[in-house]
């Protein structure tokens, strides 16, 4: 009997050891197969919801990166996210316009000319490289000359946070190149597919979706490769980083750039999703709340911030429905409750017991199961 107990031992943890080694395919093969179940289970407006909630998923997937692993509080991803969303904008406006033509607002002011930076997005191909290369390019040289400086910690978050309230004051008065406070937006086509059509809808919904998983491999690259152990060490030991020989500095632009382009490639795809882009999209409040899904979901870990974002997104549409005048601040006790008893995120819930038994005095419960275990081992010793 007991060779018994040792053969079926042995085979499950070979049955683990099989399960470790394939468990990234193992999960990939289970969220492509979700992600293709989800036109199949959900209406055509539940599945838009969930395209504008992926948008926001890839902001989490970079904001995981930089803050999670490289410790820059980044409270400014809207900065990043209104870039790749505008340049988006900026080149499907220009796919409606014939040679010549400019969009109404700037004919309203009596505009005749493009300006120089829109005609710069009108090739696809120059667009589709923009949402990803110009939120990196700013990302990178704020990178160097606040990281260079030395700037860190809530002196950084705060610096964010400036920036982007200064970037949603610009779009707001630069009305006649940017639409100013009511943004752009009545978009008909996508890359020459038209956005009334179900089936264009469902396949924004498969880019998002892929997205979002190409970044979370990504970053899983990144979290497995020495560039990893380079970001961790930057944001644990800046100081003997630097006594090593290496630059911190650069490790973090690197960082910092890398989720300014997920935030940039989110706004784009935002703009097909949604149809509309404006500065009450990309302000503080959106930013602080793009952060709030990682806060929730956990920002170590490498699924928490999307399944974070996903969680406090859909809470934030059914409570808005519910309770239009009271979800806000239902919104913020589910932060505060996720906060206080869960301060590592829900990603890392299985840590949450053992906090609370030390939180609130679960000594003397675990001394009692201690004592029951080595009674119940001396009972099988007896026997």
């Amino acid at each position: 009997m007991s060779n018994g107990i040792v053969q079926g031992i042995g085979s499950d943890k070979s049955a683990g050891a099989v399960f470790e080694k394939y468990r990234v395919w193992v999960g990939i093969v289970v969220t492509v197969a979700l992600i293709f179940l989800m036109p199949a289970v959900l209406s055509g407006y539940s599945l838009g919801l969930l395209s504008k909630y992926l948008c926001y998923a890839m902001v989490a997937v970079g904001i995981g990166l930089a803050w999670g692993q490289g410790g820059m509080l980044t409270l400014g991803q809207g900065l990043f996210f209104g870039l790749g969303a505008y340049v988006m904008a900026i080149h499907l406006k220009l796919e409606e316009l014939g040679p010549g033509q400019v969009p109404d607002f700037m004919a309203q002011y009596g505009i005749t000319d493009l300006p120089g930076f829109w005609d710069l997005f009108r090739n696809p191909v120059v667009a589709v490289i923009g949402v990803a290369v110009v939120p990196g390019a700013v990302a990178a040289v704020l990178g160097i000359l606040v990281f260079g400086r030395g700037v860190r910690g809530a002196y950084f978050a705060i610096l964010s946070q400036a920036l982007v309230a200064a970037f949603s004051v610009l779009l707001v008065g630069q009305s006649k190149t940017t639409g100013g406070a009511n943004g752009l937006s009545d978009f008909s086509g996508f890359f020459g597919y038209d956005l009334t059509d179900p089936a264009n809808k469902q396949m924004i919904y498969y880019i998002c979706a892929f997205l979002v998983l190409a970044m979370v491999l990504i970053v899983r690259w990144i979290r497995r490769s020495f560039m990893g152990e380079l970001i961790i060490g930057v944001r644990d030991q800046e100081n003997r980083m630097k006594f090593l020989g290496y630059n911190p500095a650069s490790i973090k632009v690197f960082a910092f750039s890398l989720a300014a382009m997920f935030a940039g490639i989110g706004g784009a795809m935002f703009v097909p999703v949604v149809g509309i882009i404006s500065p009450s999209d990309i302000g503080v409040t959106p930013s602080i709340l793009m952060l709030a899904g990682v806060v929730i979901g956990g920002r170590t870990t490498l699924l928490g911030p999307v399944v974070g974002t996903l969680l406090i997104r859909f809470a934030e549409t059914q409570l808005s429905d519910a309770y239009p005048s009271a979800w806000t601040y239902i919104e913020g006790l589910i932060f505060i409750l996720v906060i206080a008893f869960a301060p590592y995120g829900l990603g890392q819930a299985k840590d949450l017991w053992p906090w609370l038994k030390e939180r609130f005095g679960g000594g003397a419960g675990s001394t009692v199961g201690d004592v029951a275990v080595v009674a119940s081992e001396a009972k099988a010793v007896e026997a």
